[in-house]
């Protein structure tokens, strides 16, 4: 099992508003071989910020390195750049990948 996590500093007050882009996004995760499930996590808020967390399982890295090069991954980042409200955000998310050992 492999679990890619991006990690967000949401700046405060705008948690809800990170959660609905979330929410209303089309991921096309189903689409891919080895997906697994996916959850958006949220820390205690901070005076500075609210972290937030992706969070998905996959079946291993290689399914996982599959989505990256994947039509699926292309089409869900498409508007990234767009209209996705960065003021809302401290800094670009941070990216921490885990193989399951136990």
């Amino acid at each position: 099992m492999y679990i890619a996590m991006n990690r967000f500093k949401i700046k405060p007050g705008h948690e809800q508003e990170f959660i609905e882009i979330w929410k209303n996004r089309d991921s096309h995760l189903n689409e891919v071989a080895g997906f697994i499930s996916f959850n958006l996590l949220q820390g205690e808020p901070g005076e500075e910020y609210t972290l937030m967390s992706s969070h998905a399982v996959w079946q291993d890295r290689a399914s996982f390195d599959g989505w990256l090069t994947s039509d699926a991954f292309k089409k869900a980042h498409a508007s990234a750049g767009g209209k996705n409200r960065k003021d809302i955000y401290i800094g670009p998310p941070s990216f921490e990948g885990f193989e399951a050992v136990l």
